[in-house]
């Protein structure tokens, strides 16, 4: 017996500031810096939030978790898949995150060095959609970003053999040997854990950034940055073109 449909029937009612290719700014990495920065902004007292409640919590923002992304990554056969990471950092070249070098994704990422990023904000009606080139971080970059991380992260990271299939007490085992090798206790609050060769950063390096913005009409506003470069020269630079929605 085959299963009953699910219909959807409910949708939300998109309604954001209107804007195109005239109202931007000609560089998209730093479109992406202002967008973000009201998606960071503080929210509304009267949506309350998790630091109402707890505060350990940082403020809520405007956007909850504004740096979640979901990375799509292929095989080079082109079978994709994909899962939700935590940007990290934006720079003048792309958009940077941190993961373990053996785990599906980088494996993809080595065989086909291509990746799309989508941020879909929905407490602003917004979405940022980016195509790019993936590149390694070098190694002093991810040193910076591993030790900054909380004992029991940097523990994890030796520990876990990402996206491999495993036990939780076979998980456990790895995490009580890897404290033992550093010689960490629960007493530990800081602690200097080399960083594990297999782990660090990628960065995206984009080649196309779309900007959409939801209107009550659907008829939502699409900007859309191309990277063109100049053959011989090397040298780029964006188009800005508005989309049909």
């Amino acid at each position: 017996m085959s299963a009953t449909p699910l219909k959807i029937e409910t949708h939300e009612q998109y309604e954001s500031p209107p804007f195109g290719p005239s109202s931007v700014h000609p560089d998209p990495l730093r479109q992406f810096h202002e967008w973000f920065k009201v998606a960071q902004s503080p929210a509304n007292p009267e949506q309350g939030g998790s630091s109402a409640t707890n505060p350990t919590f940082a403020p809520r923002s405007r956007v909850r978790e504004p740096e979640a992304m979901a990375l799509a990554t292929a095989t080079a056969t082109g079978i994709p898949s994909n899962r939700t990471v935590l940007l990290k950092e934006v720079d003048s070249t792309g958009f940077v995150f941190f993961t373990n070098y053996t785990s599906r994704k980088s494996v993809e990422l080595l065989e086909n060095p291509w990746a799309a990023l989508n941020f879909y904000w929905r407490e602003t009606h917004q979405q940022v959609r980016v195509v790019g080139k993936i590149e390694k971080l070098d190694a002093e970059r991810s040193d910076q970003y591993y030790q900054s991380r909380p004992l029991n992260s940097r523990i994890g990271a030796w520990a876990s053999p990402q996206s491999l299939v495993i036990g939780e007490e076979e998980l456990a085992q790895r995490v009580k040997k890897v404290r033992e090798r550093f010689g960490v206790t629960d007493d530990s609050e800081t602690k200097d854990i080399a960083r594990p060769e297999f782990w660090g950063g990628w960065r995206v390096v984009p080649q196309e950034i779309e900007f959409w913005s939801g209107k009550p009409s659907r008829l939502h506003d699409r900007v859309v940055y191309r990277r063109q470069t100049t053959a011989g020269t090397g040298e780029s630079q964006w188009t800005i073109d508005r989309l049909a929605p």
